[in-house]
This record gives C-alpha cells, structure tokens and sequence, in this order.
C-alpha cells in the first residue's frame, strides 16, 4: 500500500479507503439481532482484508443503514493506533438533531474517538449556510472536537464545482469527500482549491459513479486495455498528487484484489496512461464529433435556469458516454434518478418537451439549435422506470 499525507490533518491516508455502503445488511436502521451471522462474518472479514493489504481507512455514514452498527463490532476488536475511522451525518435545520444522530453515530461504533467526521451532503449554498451559523452544526461538532472525541471536520458533497469551492474556502474544513474521475472532471477547480487550503482530498465512488466499472462494456474494455477500465480509472485518479484517497466499496474480501493492480503502475503512470488516454479521446471524437466534443459544455443552463428545471449539462453527458463508450447501462442508472435525487442529484428528465421553449436559456450554447432534439434522442436512449437513491430503497 501507498500513502500520502491527507492534507492538514497530516493523516498517514492509504490511497484507497475501505467504504462502508456496500457491505452492510440493510440501508434502514435494525437492530443487531436481526442482522444475519453471515452477513456480519462477511463484513468482518471484509475489514479484516482491508487491513491486510494496508487500507486502514474505513470510511461510513449514520445515512449507511446498518453500517456503523456492524462495524462497532469488528472495529474496537482491531488495533486502535493502526486505523483512520470516519463517519458522516448530515446537517440538520436544527442543531440539536444533528447532535442526536451525532450521538448515535458515536454509539455505535463503539470507539472513544473517531478520527474524521464528514458534515454530509454539503451539496448547496443554503446548507453551508446553515451548517457554519453561529450555534449550526459545525459549532455542535467543534464541541466534541473539544473533547476529543473527534479529532479532524470535514465534508461530503454532490454539490456544483462553486458550492463545494466555497465551501473549502471558508477555510472551516479539514478534508472533502467529492466526486471525479476520468468520465468526471468537473470538480478539478475544487480540488485546486483543497490543496491550496491543505484540505484532504477523498474520491467517493470512483469505480460506480465513475461508470460502473465492475461490469464495464467491451468496448471501453477494449479502450483501456491493457489495463481493465476500473485500474485505468484508479491509476487515471492517483496520477494526481492532489487525490489523496480513491474511496472502495468493497461487498466482499475479494473486491480489493483487482484495485491493488494499480500500486505497482503509480510510478510508471506518464508511461501508461497516454496511450489509453489518447484512444478515449479518440473514440470520442469518432463518435460525437470534435466539435460537439471540445464544446457540448459551453454556456449551458442550471436546472434552476431551465424549464421544468430539466438538467441539461447532465442529461447531454450521460448520452456522451452512452454513445462513445457503450455506457448505457450507467446512463440509465443515472438519468432515472433524475427528479428523484433531490439536492443530490438536482434537476429533471428531459420527457415532457412539447411544451418547452429552450430558447431563452440556451441563448449563451453554440449547440442552442440541436440540444431539444439531442435531449429527446437521450431520454428515448436512456429513459425508463424511475431509480431511487440508495439510502431512499
């Protein structure tokens, strides 16, 4: 295993953490007499692995279900001083409620201190609002900071690339949780940003958010070969100094083996990926055509500018990848979520267009005269039965 200093908290952070939503019984709370023995020997030696191999971040949520409860079972049998143990609870309008589910975090892992805690779901301005007020949450958290029961803050988000910049910028924060990956770019400014204020940098889902990549299509097989496309993915990722942690939501003991590839590429990664890179980025063009390609982005609408509120820069990716690497199946998952994911997964599908006047908000595109149609061919590629988040299953 690598590791690499986790910003600030000057954490020895391995550069892949063990997640914990994978694994559990349930996504409701349930008490520790319904959960089956082999489910719970199942996560044991799930943790057990992970720290064989050196991973010794393992990283929950109070949101996770049953997950902190199962791991207040295995964690304060392991030794203390090896492990980086983090939970994440999500602000709350009242302060108050964020300390009981706080408390209940606490409880059930069993541990006289964890070493972060993620605020969770800082994903709009409205919420870094409310968690930094005087008497918010962030003033809850510093109390049992000031206890030691807590020793580093931080913060999880699926927010837009100026919310989560902002919210490192009120420099309050010690480490993020955020999305980017090769199908997902967008964040690269925040993560400039976390390093310029020492902020330990977490991937969360690279390998499921970022495509699905344990069960990739042949054709981005092909495409990242020699490489299987979730090594490509890691290798892609940690080939940045400013990615401290690659987050793994491993079901099984066997889920981190195929990871473990990338340790011995990190040094020849210049070497590499190019090649790989390059053939990406061709298919791409070969596809969508270079100039939809350089551009599809430019000067589109927020849903909150958009009627219907429509998510138009999401719903044009997800049919970018569906079309240049075969990812249907992930656009699918994705775009059914849509007008279910609330701040989450913001915005709607693009399946009531009749009635739709885009003009006035694609007026800044350079594609304003093709998108309807390219969000209907979307919605017909990509639409279908709604898909909930996974803490609302």
């Amino acid at each position: 295993m690598q590791y690499r200093r986790f910003g600030r908290t000057d954490l020895p952070m391995p550069v892949f953490s063990c997640g914990g939503m994978r694994y559990q019984y349930k996504w409701q709370d349930k008490p520790l007499s319904e959960i089956p023995a082999e489910n719970q020997q199942n996560l044991d030696a799930t943790i057990r692995r992970a720290i064989e191999v050196g991973i010794t971040h393992v990283e929950t949520a109070r949101g996770y279900g049953t997950s902190e409860l199962q791991l207040g079972q295995v964690l304060p049998k392991l030794p203390r001083d090896r492990l980086i143990v983090q939970t994440k609870v999500s602000p709350k309008p009242d302060p108050e409620e964020f300390r009981h589910k706080l408390e209940i975090s606490l409880e059930n892992l069993q541990l006289d201190t964890i070493d972060l805690l993620g605020i969770h779901g800082i994903n709009t301005p409205e919420i870094i609002h409310q968690t930094l007020r005087p008497g918010g949450c962030l003033d809850v958290a510093r109390e049992y900071q000031k206890q030691g029961r807590i020793r580093f803050i931080g913060f999880s988000t699926h927010g837009p690339t100026d919310v989560i910049t902002q919210a490192i910028e009120t420099g309050q924060f010690d480490y993020v949780n955020l999305h980017w990956y090769y199908i997902n770019q967008t964040n690269w400014p925040a993560i400039q940003a976390a390093q310029k204020h020492d902020v330990g940098v977490f991937i969360i889902s690279p390998s499921d958010k970022g495509g699905q990549l344990y069960k990739p299509p042949q054709k981005l097989v092909d495409l990242c070969a020699p490489l299987s496309p979730m090594v490509f993915n890691d290798l892609f990722c940690l080939s940045h100094p400013q990615v401290h942690t690659l987050s793994l939501g491993a079901a099984r003991p066997s889920d981190f083996e195929e990871h473990l590839k990338v340790l011995p590429l990190l040094d020849r990664a210049d070497e590499v990926l190019p090649p790989i890179l390059h053939r990406l980025e061709e298919a791409a063009i070969a596809t969508l055509g270079e100039n939809w390609y350089k551009t599809w982005h430019i000067g589109l609408p927020t849903p909150e500018e958009t009627p219907n509120n429509i998510n138009i820069p999401i719903i044009l990716w997800l049919r970018n990848l569906a079309l240049a690497y075969d990812l249907v199946e992930y656009g699918k998952m994705r775009y059914n979520l849509l007008g279910n994911g609330s701040h989450w997964f913001p915005g709607n599908k693009a399946n009531h267009l009749d009635s739709v006047d885009f003009a006035p908000c694609l007026a800044n595109s350079p594609h304003a005269e093709i998108i309807p149609n390219l969000l209907r061919e979307a919605d017909q590629l990509l639409g279908g039965q709604e898909v909930k988040r996974l803490s609302q299953s």
